[in-house]
């Protein structure tokens, strides 16, 4: 069962009056070059007090330069990497200032002062040299830290993890400023009050510190305080897969944006009656997979992924291709079928790479028909029709709004890769659209844009920008005033935060984050599967009626804004299909130049829509349908189109995703035995390695399993 987000990253879904700050003039190459001269001028101004000598200037250019260097690292990541770049890095930056801090100090007094801060600068350089030592054991410690496999919902203590080497130890320009900060402090010292003993104790200092963090790093290469190496990593993989013996795994591959593709497939796989398991291959994106309480198991490597050959699993659920897809194609003994992330009337849902797999999974007739029409090499014995078991948490219309506002869902897509102009509305009717709505007083809106919008066209990101401040206003000039926070929302918030910890924080390194995200306790899904339902009932409950909404979080979900809308405006995309199972009315943007009568028979899943053009212009006589029921003329034909896209709503799609799933379980199964009585009969040493068919686990076994493993929820 999906998860909300962890405390850390739970925070209300909805983003009011978050906008990008405006730009500096000329651009962000000029504002990147404005900040960056921060650190030059603090570096200048030393320079010149050290030289002059004028201590005042000094102590003030110090001070200066390290609270920019503090700025930088809090705000300014991008500029540190363009300092660095320029090999203008922290350890550069640090010793010029230190540096400069003994010129000014040799500058201030007589000529025998070389001899009095003899120490001093041989202890700063034996804190530099530390500084060296400390950066070569971090490496060496890091190192050990990376195994061949990352847990997620694991117990996996028997590899000796350890929560991860304090970060300022593990970065090198939090350390030399933490490390080197009282050296610093104690030279500038000395320079206002010519006191030696404020910079020698400066020093000795930051001496015992860079000590104590070496130290620290080296007991962490002890044979008994490193984790488990590589061999026996791979060992306890093996034997993991032999007692929690999965069945049915989810794979996916891809881009840290794109997570949200596997979470929607999390809940129907929690909810079969087998042993499923989500395979990883990229390290990034095991915390971005939304929480669940599936075991998730990252093999980035070929040779650790082939180890799955010789496990119980059976089946492997494809949500989107990779280039990495392929490799976990050569398994033989695995069944692999493509379920896509949702279902359009795009090319991308017929794509020639589904011919790679075993089976095609669908949701209705439509995409059956798209597939032979597109002639991509998928043959109809191989499309299965399983319906969207994610939809069961839409509720269908209960009529129209009556003494409430309208409220409306604009959810464009993204641009695409191709450049097709009619991908996503937001560029060239996304402004229209909104001051449509928003000049209806009647109206509320809730803006959701696709979560790569922007990414690969920058006029949809100006465009996404623009629309926000156009809602950003409509709250300016609203008189309205927010009702007080919720009591009873803020409970819920507690309980979602206590039910969803994840007990670590940013600075977890993956081994840390395995040691924490262990196996979770019996009926926690449940029990946030309850919890999320309240909260997001709650929520919608205490925001103004009338108040505009810019939704980009996971809380609430698509499906939850579905339930709260009486229209939506949309693109072709999978959107417009899952929303037909609300039975509401809806509108697509036809933004591809293409006239309307060629745009509905281009696009199948229009048939059902009101179809508007970028300048808006049918807007009004769409919320008055929406408003009188009478008016709306295309209610049987959506009824229709969903029957066609979604299939026969008398089976619950969840059941039939789930026969689905027996079916090519067994077909496994099946190819497996036919595979080992060929191999036994060749004569040679080489056996083949098979392991036992599982059998069918019973609920209770489901759920608490062998000691050591975790057991999804029900």
């Amino acid at each position: 069962m999906p998860l909300p987000t962890s405390p850390r990253r739970f925070r209300p879904a909805i983003r009011r009056y978050r906008f990008p700050p405006p730009g500096l003039p000329g651009g962000p190459a000029v504002a990147t070059a404005l900040v960056a001269a921060a650190p030059a001028g603090a570096c200048a101004a030393q320079a010149v007090a050290a030289l002059s000598p004028h201590v005042p200037l000094l102590v003030v250019a110090t001070a200066v330069s390290l609270a920019v260097e503090g700025v930088l690292y809090r705000w300014q990541r991008g500029v540190l990497t363009v300092l660095a770049k320029a090999h203008a890095d922290i350890t550069v930056r640090h010793v010029l200032r230190d540096l400069l801090l003994v010129v000014g100090l040799l500058r201030l007094g007589e000529q025998d002062r070389e001899t009095q801060y003899a120490a001093i600068a041989a202890g700063l350089l034996v804190c530099y040299a530390l500084h060296c030592a400390i950066q070569a054991v971090s490496v060496l410690v890091r190192r050990t830290r990376v195994l061949p496999v990352v847990t997620r919902n694991i117990d996996a203590s028997a590899l000796r993890l350890s929560p991860a080497p304090p970060a300022v130890l593990r970065r090198p320009g939090h350390r030399l400023l933490v490390l080197g900060l009282p050296a610093t402090a104690g030279l500038a010292a000395t320079a206002a009050t010519d006191d030696t003993r404020c910079a020698a104790a400066g020093v000795i200092l930051s001496l015992v510190l860079a000590l104590t963090g070496l130290a620290v790093l080296l007991l962490r290469l002890l044979p008994g305080r490193r984790p488990a190496n590589e061999q026996e990593v791979l060992d306890w993989f093996d034997a993991w897969l032999a007692d929690y013996r999965p069945t049915v795994g989810l794979y996916f591959s891809g881009g840290a944006a794109s997570a949200y593709q596997a979470g929607m497939w999390l809940e129907p796989l929690s909810r079969l009656d087998a042993r499923p398991v989500i395979i990883l291959r990229e390290r990034f994106m095991v915390p971005k997979i939304p929480p669940t309480d599936i075991p998730i198991v990252c093999l980035p490597k070929v040779p650790t992924l082939m180890r799955l050959e010789h496990s119980t699993l059976q089946v492997l659920l494809h949500p989107s291709n990779s280039g990495k897809t392929s490799q976990v194609l050569r398994i033989p003994t695995i069944k692999h079928a493509f379920v896509n992330h949702g279902e359009s009337d795009k090319l991308s849902s017929c794509n020639p790479y589904a011919k790679a797999y075993d089976e095609v999974w669908v949701a209705g007739p439509a995409a059956r028909e798209r597939y032979a029409l597109a002639e991509v090499g998928v043959e109809d014995k191989d499309v299965v029709e399983i319906g969207r078991p994610q939809l069961d948490a839409v509720r269908p219309c209960a009529g129209p709004p009556a003494g409430r506002p309208t409220t409306v869902l604009y959810a464009p897509t993204w641009e695409g890769w191709d450049g097709d102009p009619g991908n996503t509305s937001l560029i060239a009717a996304g402004e229209n659209l909104v001051r449509a709505l928003l000049a209806d007083p009647d109206v509320r809106l809730l803006y959701k844009p696709h979560p790569l919008t922007g990414s690969v066209d920058p006029r949809a990101r100006a465009a996404d920008r623009r629309i926000r401040e156009l809602i950003h206003s409509a709250h300016r000039s609203g008189s309205g005033q927010r009702p007080a926070p919720s009591a009873e929302l803020a409970s819920l918030t507690a309980e979602l935060d206590r039910l969803t910890s994840d007990g670590f924080g940013e600075d977890a390194d993956q081994v840390e984050r395995m040691l924490r995200q262990s196996a979770p306790e019996p009926g926690r899904a449940e029990a946030v599967a309850r919890v999320t339902a309240a909260w997001e009932e709650r929520y919608w409950a205490s925001l103004p009626e009338r108040e505009h909404q810019v939704v980009t979080e996971a809380r609430p979900s698509l499906y939850s804004c579905f339930n709260v809308t009486d229209l939506l405006i949309s693109d072709v995309s999978s959107v417009i299909t899952d929303f037909l199972a609300s039975g509401k009315p809806y509108a697509v943007a036809n933004t591809g130049g293409l006239a309307e009568p060629a745009f509905r028979a281009a696009f199948p899943t229009v048939a059902a829509a009101t179809v508007l053009t970028p300048d808006a212009t049918g807007v009004p006589a769409l919320l008055e349908a929406v408003r009188h029921p009478e008016r709306d003329t295309l209610g049987g034909a959506r009824a229709a189109l969903a029957l066609r896209l979604l299939g026969p709503a008398e089976r619950p799609s969840q059941e039939r995703f789930a026969e689905a799933v027996r079916a090519l379980c067994a077909t496994a199964e099946q190819h497996r035995a036919r595979m080992t009585e060929r191999l036994s009969a060749v004569p040679g040493p080489r056996q083949p390695a098979h392991s036992p068919s599982p059998s069918p686990p019973t609920p209770a076994a489901r759920r608490h399993g062998p000691a050591g493993t975790v057991r999804p929820g029900a």
